[in-house]
C-alpha cells in the first residue's frame, strides 16, 4: 500500500477495526476512509454496491462483524449467522466488482474443530466438528474465507484471510449481555470490588486454555500482512502464550484489586478445551506480538474505566 493510497476499514469503530484505524494513522497513511452504521449499513446489498461504486477503495480491511460471548451466540445463532453472511458477501464482492486491489479478510480461531490437535495449524480447518456454542458464528467466518478463497482462485482477485486468537483491547465491547471473556471478567471483579462482595462466580471449572492478541498487536500484523503476503490460503496470528481462564481471572482481579474469591459454576459451559494456535507461517514472514498480556490488559482495563459510562452495569 502506498501512504496516499484510498484504504476502507470497515467495521472501524470496532475492537479490530478502530486498532486498524490506529495503525494506519500512526504508520502515516493518510487516506482512510470509515464509514458508521448509519452512514452505511454493511447488511444491505445496493447500499454497499453504491458505496463502492463511488468511493472504489484500492484496499480493504474487512473487520466488521457480529460478535459476541458464548451467551450471546447460544441466544442468537441466526443473528450471527445471518448478519456476518450479508456483512461478508456484500463487501467481498463488491470490492472485486470495483477492482479493489486487495482485500483483506478478518476471521476467528473459533473456525477451528473443537477437538484440533493443539497448536492448531492451519490445514485443520474443517477436519471435524466445530464448538457447538458459537457455531453459526465460526461457519460465517469459514464461509467468508471460502468465498476469498474463490474469488482469488476464480476472478485472480487478491485476497488475504486472517485468523486471530482471542483479541481484545481498546474498544472492545464491554456490554455484560454480549462481551467475551476479558470484558466479562474486568465487569465482574470491578464491581465485586466496588461492592465488597466476598466472592465471583465465574462459567465453568477454569480449566480451558486460550491465547489473547491485543489488539493493537492485531492491527500491526494485518497491516504487515497486507504488504507482504498474497497468498489467499488462511493464516493463522497469535501471541504464542496460552493461559487458562483460571489464570487470566487471577490477573485480571488483581490489576482491578479484587481480592474475594472466585467461585467456579460447573453447570455452565466450558467451551473448547484448548485454542492455541500454529503461527509458524505468520513467524516466517518474520512477524510477532509486541505486546505481553499483563500490558494489555493493563492498558484495556485503563481505558474501560475512562470510558465505564457508556456501558451498561449489571
Amino acid at each position: 500500500m502506498r501512504k496516499d493510497s484510498k484504504i476502507f476499514v470497515a467495521g472501524h469503530r470496532g475492537l479490530v477495526g478502530s486498532a486498524v484505524v490506529r495503525k494506519l494513522k500512526e504508520k502515516g497513511y493518510t487516506n482512510i476512509i470509515t464509514k458508521t452504521r448509519n452512514d452505511l449499513d454493511l447488511r444491505r446489498q445496493k447500499d454497499v454496491e453504491t458505496f463502492f461504486e463511488n468511493e472504489r477503495p484500492d484496499y480493504v480491511f474487512l473487520a466488521a462483524a457480529k460478535v459476541g460471548g458464548i451467551g450471546f451466540n447460544k441466544e442468537c445463532p441466526a443473528d450471527f449467522i445471518r448478519e456476518n453472511l450479508q456483512i461478508q458477501t456484500n463487501v467481498i464482492d463488491s470490492a472485486y466488482k470495483n477492482k479493489c486491489q486487495k482485500l483483506l479478510f478478518l476471521g476467528s480461531a473459533c473456525i477451528y474443530p473443537k477437538h484440533a490437535p493443539v497448536p492448531i495449524k492451519e490445514e485443520y480447518l474443517m477436519t471435524g466438528p466445530l464448538e457447538p456454542t458459537n457455531d453459526g458464528y465460526a461457519l460465517s467466518k469459514i464461509v467468508g474465507y471460502q468465498m476469498c478463497k474463490k474469488y482469488t482462485e476464480q476472478y485472480g482477485f487478491p485476497t488475504v484471510s486472517v485468523m486471530p486468537n482471542n483479541l481484545y483491547g481498546i474498544n472492545d465491547n464491554f456490554i455484560p449481555s454480549q462481551c467475551h471473556v476479558i470484558p466479562s471478567f474486568v465487569n465482574r471483579f470491578i464491581q465485586a470490588k466496588e461492592n465488597n462482595d466476598p466472592e465471583v462466580v465465574c462459567f465453568g471449572d477454569g480449566t480451558p486454555t486460550r491465547e489473547f492478541l491485543f489488539s493493537d498487536d492485531l492491527a500491526d500484523g494485518v497491516i504487515f500482512l497486507m504488504n507482504n503476503y498474497g497468498n489467499p490460503e488462511v493464516i493463522n496470528i497469535g501471541p504464542n502464550r496460552e493461559v487458562s481462564i483460571k489464570e487470566l481471572s487471577n490477573i485480571i482481579a488483581k490489576e482491578v484489586g479484587y481480592s474475594g474469591k472466585i467461585i467456579w459454576d460447573t453447570t455452565k459451559p466450558n467451551g473448547t478445551p484448548r485454542r492455541a494456535l500454529d503461527t509458524s507461517k505468520m513467524d516466517a514472514l518474520g512477524w510477532k506480538a509486541k505486546t505481553s498480556l499483563e500490558d494489555g490488559l493493563k492498558i484495556t482495563i485503563d481505558w474501560f474505566m475512562s470510558n465505564r459510562s457508556n456501558y451498561v452495569r449489571v
